[in-house]
C-alpha cells in the first residue's frame, strides 16, 4: 500500500517482538525481525529537557525516550561509558547538534530510524513516515492537516493515536503537530506538554537567529 515503507514486520512464534520492551530490560539484546537479528545498544544523554534513552541497533534508531522528572543539563553528552553503533552515534551527534546549534542541524542528514513500526505498511507508519519527511525544523502542522497530508482528512483521530505511539520523539517530530486552534495540545500522554512548548520555543528561536545570520 505504501511503496516506501519496508514490509511488515512478521510474527515470530506467534507472537510480534516487541523492540521496545527489549530495550528497556538490557543494554545489549537479540530480537529477530525481517531482516535477521538486531542487536540493540543503548545510550543515555542529558539534555535540556532532560536525560534521553536512545536505542538502536546497525541499521538505525529504534526508539528514544524522553525520560520525565530527569535533571536538565544545559549541554547534550553522554551518562558513563556507552557502546554504540555508527547509526547511534550519529544520532548522538545529530541530537547533540539540535540541541546546541539548532541553526545547523537542517545540514546534518537525518538519522536512519529502524524500528518495527516504521517498517511496516500499517496506517500509523504512513503517518509517522510523512511527518518525519515532510514537517522539517521550524514547521508546524495541526493533526487535520497531517491526516490530508496522507490522504485521508477524516482520521484525525487516528493522527492523534498515531502521535501518542511515536517510537522516536525528536527525530519524528510529533511535537510539531498542533490542535487545530493553534494551541500546542497535549505532548506524552499530557505529562510532558512543557518540553512540547519548550522544543517549539526553540526551535522557532533557532529559524529566527538563521535569518538573522543570511
Amino acid at each position: 500500500m505504501f511503496s516506501h515503507v519496508p514490509k511488515t514486520l512478521k510474527k515470530v512464534a506467534g507472537v510480534h517482538c516487541s523492540l521496545l520492551s527489549y530495550c528497556l530490560l538490557c543494554a545489549v539484546c537479540d530480537v529477530m525481525s525481517d531482516s535477521g537479528s538486531c542487536v540493540l545498544r543503548e545510550v543515555t544523554l542529558c539534555s535540556p529537557v532532560g536525560e534521553i534513552l536512545l536505542s538502536g541497533c546497525e541499521i538505525g534508531v529504534h526508539t528514544i525516550n524522553i525520560k520525565l522528572g530527569t535533571d536538565k543539563d544545559e549541554s547534550v553528552h553522554p551518562v558513563g561509558p556507552s557502546e554504540m553503533s555508527p547509526q547511534l552515534q550519529h544520532c548522538v551527534d545529530w541530537l547533540q547538534c539540535y540541541f546546541m546549534k539548532p541553526e545547523s542541524v537542517s545540514a546534518l542528514p537525518l538519522p536512519t530510524l529502524h524500528n518495527p513500526l516504521m517498517q511496516s505498511d500499517s496506517f500509523k507508519a504512513h503517518v509517522l513516515w510523512t511527518l518525519f519527511k515532510e514537517v522539517g525544523l521550524g514547521k508546524t502542522v495541526s493533526y487535520k492537516q497531517l491526516a490530508e497530508m496522507i490522504g485521508n482528512p477524516k482520521a484525525v483521530r487516528a493522527v492523534g493515536s498515531a502521535m501518542k505511539n511515536n517510537p522516536i520523539p525528536l527525530i519524528v517530530p510529533c511535537h510539531r503537530v498542533l490542535r487545530s486552534s493553534g494551541d500546542s495540545g497535549s505532548y506524552m500522554g499530557g505529562k510532558g506538554d512543557d518540553i512540547k512548548v519548550w522544543l517549539l520555543t526553540h526551535e522557532k528561536k533557532s529559524i529566527g537567529a538563521q535569518c538573522i545570520k543570511e
